[in-house]
């Protein structure tokens, strides 16, 4: 097989990331844009030893799951990967990928239980991300960065963004323009708007506006408080955030309010939260109720339990916990967060909880030295997932279950090995659709003793 040879191909499979799997006398070619079923004929773009990539030339036979692709931007940006077949068939996907890390990583056959479906999966994002940036012909670009690149893909809706969102970019593009306010170059690290960070609460309808830039202060500010709040009443919150470094970390952390508060409230069932720039809360709350909900379940409160909650972000799922706990602990390493979380429990009247700052591994152990012992360890990680210290921390803890929230399958996997080495282990894992359209998918899962 060469460069620029065209194959018959039948999709029998998606990778990860939403690659189509094909093969030719047993040798795999993934080819994007395709759906389990297509009948295709594939040009080949790169051959490897074992496995080559390639792209549709001509679709033969359309998989009964195809669908017509309905966003311009498709492909192009690094966001989703799926808007050409069905949403059924997207979830089975996902289903089958929980299952191949928990085989092939883990060397586990779980039951991997249906994903729990979104019912909107369109504008469901509650929080994006937009790098500024300038075009060859001198034009401002506001969008996504494409696949495993820094080029940006300007943008002026996205569909699984909230749809104020396109106002507010509509709005500063024009301030931008009219104000000749400088853009950031990452080669040079010169120029000052860096992205544009934008967030909302579903419930309430607040927004937060925020500015990423490389310097102290913007021109013209009063120009863009008064476009923003007088077309979008909604707006809660502008911040500017000082990022002067020259790295592809997103935020710094320092943040400035310029106009309103400086955070944001949203509802999830009936708790409150504050949401502040540099917190975590997770970006489909539709989602977020029900993947909490499966948690409480899967801890199965008797009496008097008490809690350990690691990467407790804003406190979201600390809260939820202590409505049937005796007592909650939550750790988190980001210090805006804590004192979110802190005032999210005044908030909602709950006394039950504690919240520490600190990095997750630290916090175990001080907890651990204090005599603390939590019959329940719930852990939240980023998608890097747990250190093996700290999983060996939370064993000796010797909790007698643990409930484990993650946003990657693989690195799950590998953390439910390390368990089940040390004496902790599990049936089932339910996947839940956090988010649609894209290649990502959730999973919570319990182990015990």
């Amino acid at each position: 097989m060469n460069k620029n040879d065209l194959v018959e191909l039948e999709i029998e499979g998606m990778t990860h990331n939403g690659y189509g799997v094909g093969k030719l006398n047993g040798f795999a070619i993934f080819v994007p844009n395709t759906a389990i079923g297509d009948k295709i004929l594939a040009k080949i773009l790169k051959v490897h030893k074992t496995y080559a990539y390639g792209k549709i030339d001509n679709i033969i036979c359309p998989s009964k799951s195809r669908i017509e692709n309905d966003c311009e931007v498709y492909l192009k940006c690094g966001g989703c990967v799926y808007r050409h077949i069905s949403y059924e068939q997207e979830l089975e996907i996902k289903r089958d990928l929980v299952k191949n890390a928990f085989s092939k990583i883990a060397g586990l056959t779980l039951n991997v239980l249906p994903v729990i479906a979104c019912q909107n999966i369109n504008e469901y994002r509650n929080k994006a991300q937009f790098p500024v940036g300038i075009s060859n012909d001198n034009q401002v670009m506001i969008g996504f960065y494409s696949q495993a690149s820094h080029n940006i893909i300007d943008i002026e809706q996205c569909k699984i963004q909230d749809t104020a969102f396109s106002k507010i970019i509509k709005i500063i593009r024009e301030w931008i323009k009219q104000n000749n306010i400088s853009i950031y170059k990452e080669q040079t690290n010169k120029g000052l708007l860096r992205h544009i960070y934008l967030r909302t609460g579903k419930k309430t309808g607040d927004i937060m506006v925020c500015l990423v830039i490389n310097g102290d202060e913007i021109n013209k500010k009063t120009r863009l408080i008064q476009a923003l709040t007088e077309n979008i009443p909604q707006i809660k919150s502008i911040i500017l955030n000082i990022n002067k470094k020259p790295s592809n970390v997103i935020l710094g952390q320092k943040c400035i309010t310029i106009w309103g508060k400086n955070y944001i409230e949203d509802i999830l069932q009936d708790l409150h939260f504050n949401i502040s720039v540099l917190s975590f809360y997770q970006v489909n709350p539709e989602q977020t109720e029900k993947l909490y909900e499966k948690a409480m379940e899967l801890c199965d409160f008797k009496s008097n339990e008490t809690v350990l909650d690691l990467y407790c972000g804003i406190g979201t799922i600390s809260l939820f916990l202590a409505t049937k706990a005796k007592q909650v602990f939550g750790v988190e390493i980001v210090k805006e967060a804590v004192e979110d979380a802190k005032s999210n429990a005044k908030l909602n009247n709950i006394e039950n909880v504690e919240f520490f700052e600190g990095d997750a591994l630290k916090a175990a152990n001080m907890l651990a030295e204090q005599g603390i012992k939590p019959d329940i360890i719930v852990i939240d990680p980023p998608r890097k997932g747990c250190e093996s210290s700290l999983i060996d921390t939370i064993v000796q803890m010797k909790p007698k279950k643990i409930v484990y929230i993650s946003c990657d399958p693989a690195t799950l996997a590998r953390d439910v090995k390390l368990l089940f080495e040390k004496g902790y282990s599990t049936n089932e894992v339910q996947p839940v659709d956090m988010f649609p359209r894209t290649a990502h998918c959730e999973c919570v899962i319990l182990m015990s003793m």
